[in-house]
């Protein structure tokens, strides 16, 4: 018996590999027999393109965000490095070079990707270097002239003509009818599609978010170079902000939530600051007020801007 039952799992064994190998011959002969010219198959091959193509875009336009935020976190450092009038008009318009260099080039660029295509499907792609920038293009403008750029101020900026804006990458061939009406309705909507960036009001309000941060620390450089006005100022106008900020319905942002609880630890130390200047002021140096202020102040956790 030992023998037999030995015996019938070693056939058993060889033939499962047999109808393994047989499996495998079928499906080979399945492959071989599909014709290539079906209209399933060039329909499939047709979705693989489709995909392909958008994977690739959405590559280049993280790539090309990548690039953004780099060049915006540097935009805010050298905007930081303004603490004497006599650098002001050097250090700003150097930044405003740097800011419409971006424009007419990574922007640019990524307005060419989205030319024809719908901005929600990439906008995760290049979201984070737009909130920089809009926190760049925000704190420069208040050193300039102490306002803040509306979202339709810089949707604005970031919009292009047809001739300032040409497609290197084209999408692949659609072809579903035999009239060619899909690739008709398709070219027809990639010229009226208009040429722009976009730039999603949730993206704007994220990055007004973000300037609070560098407006705090702005607010304490001033300190730190005897500047009690400017100080008072910075927080005036985050305090607006704020108040701005209180009525906007977070419903399905955590993002927006968890800033704005960052933006009012932010006006926290703004106004400590400037009470500890109000009523003790007379008593400390000018030199010496921000590091009397910061040894003061509580400690609050909040997220690292980038800025260093």
């Amino acid at each position: 018996m030992p023998h037999q039952e030995r015996d019938r799992k070693h056939n058993g064994h060889h033939g499962g590999g047999k109808h393994k190998h047989s499996v495998l011959d079928k499906a080979q002969e399945v492959l071989e027999s599909i014709d290539a010219s079906s209209p399933v198959i060039r329909s499939f091959q047709q979705y693989a393109a489709e995909l392909d193509f958008k994977h690739d875009k959405y590559e280049r336009i993280v790539k090309l965000g990548r690039d953004i935020t780099i060049e915006s976190k540097r935009i805010i450092f050298l905007l930081h490095t303004l603490d004497r009038e006599s650098k002001r008009k050097t250090v700003l318009a150097e930044a405003m070079s740097r800011l419409m260099q971006l424009v007419n080039t990574h922007f640019k660029a990524i307005a060419k990707e989205l030319k024809g295509e719908d901005p929600y499907q990439y906008m995760k792609a290049y979201s984070a270097g737009l909130q920089e920038y809009i926190e760049a293009v925000t704190f420069h403008d208040y050193l300039m002239n102490s306002s803040l750029p509306s979202w339709t101020k810089i949707q604005a900026d970031l919009n292009y003509t047809n001739m300032d804006v040409s497609t290197e990458h084209e999408r692949p061939n659609t072809t579903v009818t035999e009239d060619n009406s899909e690739n008709t309705r398709s070219a027809g909507y990639h010229n009226d599609f208009p040429l722009k960036t976009f730039v999603s009001p949730v993206d704007y309000i994220l990055g007004v978010a973000d300037l609070t941060g560098e407006l705090m620390r702005k607010c304490i450089n001033n300190l730190g170079s005897g500047d009690i006005e400017g100080c008072y100022q910075t927080c005036t106008f985050v305090r607006e902000i704020y108040s701005g900020f209180l009525g906007v319905s977070c419903t399905g942002f955590k993002e927006i939530a968890r800033k704005i609880v960052t933006l009012r630890q932010s006006l926290s130390k703004m106004e400590n600051a400037c009470y500890m200047i109000h009523v003790r002021g007379s008593e400390i140096p000018k030199h010496m007020l921000a590091d009397v202020i910061s040894g003061t102040q509580d400690v609050f956790l909040e997220e690292d801007e980038g800025f260093c």
